[in-house]
């Protein structure tokens, strides 16, 4: 496996779709960093030389947030948030959905496994007959 900023990528697969194993890379970005770079995006990543690899890191380095330090600046911002109590950051902190999604069905993720309401069974007193 080659190795790119910490992260393994896939040998077997092409540098198009193995580029978005690093946080913060998508598809998008991968095929943009490819054209910038020169590299074909069908090319494996086994087949890469230690030049191309280089002109990857390179440009990933200059231009683009990526792993830690786009993990701490996400969770700052959702930090700021809940501290200034922004509407965002009270539905951070109550762990619901934050960006509008309905919350009456579904939200199950966020909101976690159901949580059973108990039901008291009232036992019917035996009549005399």
């Amino acid at each position: 496996m080659a190795r790119l900023l910490g992260v393994d990528l896939p040998d077997k697969k092409q540098v198009a779709y193995a580029l978005p194993h690093i946080f913060g890379i998508g598809p998008s970005n991968a095929k943009k960093i490819l054209d910038a770079v020169g590299v074909a995006h069908n090319k494996k990543v086994s087949e890469l030389t230690d030049e191309e690899m280089a002109k990857i890191r390179k440009e990933i380095e200059s231009n683009y947030k990526i792993e830690g330090v786009l993990r701490a600046e996400i969770s700052s911002n959702i930090k700021r948030f809940i501290e200034i109590s922004s509407y965002r950051g009270e539905r951070h902190r109550r762990g619901l959905p934050v960006r509008g999604q309905r919350t009456r069905t579904n939200a199950r993720t966020r909101k976690g496994p159901r949580k059973s309401t108990a039901v008291i069974k009232v036992r019917e007193v035996a009549k005399p007959k």
